[in-house]
């Protein structure tokens, strides 16, 4: 069995110059401007593809992303909403400035989460449940799949499994930017870290 799994992480909630904040579980804010233009650019790199399934957080930053992409595809599926794609929730820091969040849980504990996503202290996030989904996923997926999440939950992609978390050790971190996306493959070998971080 093989499948193809393309990550992507929803476009800017934030305005050029508008101070970014830590934005979870908690806080459901749309797209702005940019990010429209970034769900765009993703839906005009995918639109010569085809996928069988499309996966999406319940938030609106990325339903509204995935509805963009998939406006663009000559036969999109429906979107499916997939609750363990949300965002985590980031406890004291929801919603905080990234400066004051740094204040908090120091750079030490920031560059963990980004690498090796070991959780800051106070972020509530059920690390079993998060790896144990991506699992489930990739054990009994086949065709094309499109995923649109968080970066918080995104990174849960590369370290479900041993190989891919060997793999992404050359990664610089296991973030996705905003507009950015990953893909992953399953074949008879396992799985194949392909792409991390792109942006069209």
């Amino acid at each position: 069995m093989s499948a193809r799994f393309t990550i992507v992480r929803h476009g800017n909630t934030f305005a050029p110059g508008e101070p970014a904040r830590r934005v979870g579980l908690r806080t459901d804010i749309p797209l702005v401007e940019s990010g429209r233009e970034q769900a765009l650019a993703l839906a005009r790199a995918f639109a010569g593809r085809s996928f069988d399934r499309i996966l999406a957080s319940p938030l609106l930053r990325t339903r509204e992303t995935a509805e963009l992409i998939a406006s663009a595809l000559a036969s999109p599926p429906p979107i499916e909403t997939a609750d363990w794609l949300a965002e985590i929730d980031h406890g004291p820091d929801e919603n905080q400035p990234e400066a004051a969040v740094l204040a908090r849980i120091g750079a030490d504990a920031l560059a963990a989460w980004e690498r090796e996503a070991i959780v800051p202290p106070g972020w509530e996030v059920d690390v079993p449940a998060r790896l144990a989904a991506w699992r489930r996923l990739y054990d009994g997926a086949s065709g094309a799949i499109l995923l649109v999440t968080s970066n918080g939950a995104a990174r849960f992609a590369l370290t479900a499994d041993a190989a891919l978390r060997a793999q992404a050790e050359a990664l610089p971190t296991l973030k996705l930017r905003t507009g950015a996306w990953g893909e992953i493959a399953a074949t008879d070998a396992g799985l194949r870290l392909e792409a991390w971080d792109r942006r069209p």
